[in-house]
């Protein structure tokens, strides 16, 4: 007896960079909140300054993204803009 069912091609892959822990499933990155993820952003943050041969990010050594330094800067901004407000409580 023959089956009429078919079936998917559906598959999953899942891969994790030995030095960070970084995930990708089925190519994607995914943050550890299960957003999608970006691997420029990743690079920038972690891969280009704690990244070694290990790092499976195909964006390693890419510029762009976000960055630490991009982080600072609009922290100072947003405290520059609003530090009267939190010493006028």
């Amino acid at each position: 007896m023959e089956s009429d069912r078919e079936f998917s091609d559906l598959t999953l892959s899942r891969a994790e960079c030995p030095k960070c822990r970084a995930v990708w499933i089925n190519g994607q990155h995914t943050w550890a909140t299960g957003a999608k993820g970006n691997e420029e952003d990743l690079a920038g943050l972690v891969c280009n300054t704690l990244g070694n041969h290990q790092c499976i990010n195909p964006k390693k050594g890419v510029e762009g993204g976000e960055t630490w330094e991009k982080r600072l800067e609009e922290a100072k901004k947003f405290a520059d803009e609003h530090e009267g407000d939190w010493w006028n409580k």
